[in-house]
C-alpha cells in the first residue's frame, strides 16, 4: 500500500478537500491527479505518488486536510487482484452504499468517460443542471465548479416571490477567506493612505524602445514590471516599509519580495510573490511576472508561489480605477502600493524658467501603511523616491 499525503507546503489557512478525481477501484498512473485541495489562496491537485489502484479514501470532500495528513491509499496492481477496493465515497458521513447516495454521474467527452468530482456533483444537484450539457474547462475536459457557475449564470436569474429577479451564489472557500482576511487586516492594523501623482513619460518612452526586444524573447514588458523595480529601490529611503509588526519589535527584511494582486474574475484574487526583486534586472522581473500571473489565471499556482511576501503592489488602474483607498494591506505586511489608471492630464511645469501648461501621461500612486510600523514622514519619503524613479527612468 502507498499512502497519499497532503503536501507539506501550502499557503494560506488549512487546506480542505475540494473533491476526489478518482474513486476506489480506479486504476491510476504515476502523477495522475487524484484529489483537489483548496485553501483560501489556491486550489491544487495532489498527484498519484505511484501507479496502482485507489484502494481507499480517508478524507472526504469538505474535510480539513493538515499538511502531511493521510488522504487515502493506493494498492499496487499486483495486490489489487487479491482484495476488493474499499469504497469510502460518502459526502455526509454516510457509507457510499447507502441508498440515498446516488451513483456518481458521468459525462462522455471524445469517447472517454470521466467522473465528476464530489464538489461538481453537489453543484449540479443543487442547481438542477444536467452535467452532460456543460462544457468542461478542466484538465482533459473535466467539468469544474467554475464551469457549473457559468452554466448557472447563463440560465439567467430565477424569479423571486416579490417579482424581482435574483439568484443566490453560495460563497466558495476563497470568497469566505478573502472576507475574513480583509476584515482581520483592517481590524488589527490602522490603515493610513498617502497619495502622489507620477508622470509616466519616461517609462512609456523606455517601454516603446524595448518592448519588441522583450517580446522576441517571449517576455511581455508591462508597466507593472517597472513599478516593482522602482518599489524595491525606494526601500532604501524607508526600510520599515519592507517590515513587519511584532508586539515587541519591528522586523525589517533584507530581501524585497513583492506580491502582485492578480484578479481571477468573479473568483476573487490571489497575490503571487516575485522574490528578491532588488536583485533582478527589469528583464528578470518581467519574466517572473509573466510566469506567475499567467499560471495564476490558468489555475496552476503552487503554494510556494504565494509565500514569503514582504510588500505588495495593486495595479488597480488596469481595470479603469483612478484611485482606491485604502487598499487593504496583505497581513502581516506593513504597506501596499496602489497605482491607478494611466491617462493624459493637463499639468503645469516650469520650462525655461516659465510656467507652461503641458499634457502628460499621469497616474495617481498611493501608499497605504500600517501606522503601527510606519509614520507619515517615512511614507512620504518612500513615495517621493518612488515617483523620482518612475519619472527619471533612464532612456536606455
Amino acid at each position: 500500500m502507498t499512502d497519499i499525503l497532503v503536501p507539506a507546503e501550502q499557503e494560506g489557512t488549512q487546506a480542505v478537500v475540494r473533491g476526489w478525481l478518482k474513486q476506489p477501484g480506479d486504476s491510476v498512473a504515476l502523477n495522475d491527479p487524484l484529489v483537489e485541495l483548496e485553501t483560501d489562496k489556491v486550489t491544487m491537485e495532489v498527484p498519484a505518488p505511484a501507479a496502482g489502484v485507489l484502494a481507499e479514501i480517508l478524507l472526504q470532500s469538505g474535510a480539513e486536510a493538515a499538511p502531511g495528513a493521510l488522504l487515502g491509499r493506493l494498492r499496487d496492481e499486483a495486490g489489487a487482484d487479491a482484495a476488493a477496493p474499499v469504497a469510502m465515497e460518502a459526502e455526509s458521513g454516510l457509507a457510499a452504499t447507502d441508498s440515498d447516495v446516488p451513483a456518481p454521474p458521468t459525462v462522455a467527452t471524445d469517447s472517454v468517460e470521466r467522473r465528476l468530482s464530489p464538489s461538481v456533483r453537489r453543484a449540479v444537484r443543487q442547481h438542477g443542471i444536467d452535467p452532460a450539457t456543460i462544457s468542461g474547462s478542466g484538465r482533459s475536459g473535466r467539468v469544474t465548479p467554475a464551469d457549473v457557475d457559468r452554466a448557472v449564470a447563463a440560465r439567467g436569474p430565477a424569479g423571486a416571490e416579490d417579482g424581482v429577479g435574483s439568484r443566490s451564489v453560495p460563497h466558495d472557500r476563497m470568497r469566505r477567506a478573502i472576507a475574513e482576511n480583509m476584515l482581520n487586516s483592517v481590524t488589527v492594523a490602522p490603515h493610513v493612505t498617502a497619495v502622489f501623482e507620477a508622470d509616466f513619460s519616461a517609462i512609456i518612452a523606455h517601454r516603446a524602445r524595448h518592448k519588441d526586444r522583450f517580446a522576441a524573447a517571449g517576455t511581455p514588458l508591462t508597466f507593472t514590471a517597472y513599478m516593482l523595480a522602482a518599489a524595491a529601490r525606494a526601500m532604501a529611503v524607508a526600510p520599515a516599509i519592507n517590515g513587519r509588526w511584532h508586539a515587541d519589535r519591528t522586523e525589517i527584511f533584507a530581501d524585497v519580495n513583492i506580491g502582485v494582486g492578480t484578479a481571477l474574475g468573479d473568483k476573487g484574487l490571489v497575490v503571487p510573490v516575485v522574490e528578491r526583486v532588488g536583485q533582478l534586472s527589469l528583464e528578470g522581473i518581467a519574466a517572473r511576472l509573466a510566469d506567475l500571473t499567467g499560471r495564476a489565471r490558468d489555475g496552476r499556482m503552487t503554494p510556494a508561489d504565494l509565500k514569503g511576501g514582504t510588500f505588495a503592489v495593486s495595479n488597480h488602474g488596469v481595470s479603469g480605477s483612478l484611485f482606491a483607498s485604502p487598499i487593504i494591506i496583505q497581513q502581516p505586511q506593513s504597506a501596499i502600493l496602489g497605482v491607478g489608471k494611466l491617462e493624459k492630464r493637463v499639468v503645469v511645469r516650469e520650462v525655461a524658467g516659465q510656467d507652461a501648461i503641458l499634457i502628460r501621461p499621469m497616474a495617481y500612486v498611493s501608499l497605504t501603511i500600517d501606522h503601527r510600523v510606519v509614520d507619515g514622514h517615512q511614507t512620504n519619503a518612500w513615495l517621493t523616491r518612488f515617483v523620482e524613479l518612475i519619472e527619471g527612468w533612464p532612456a536606455d
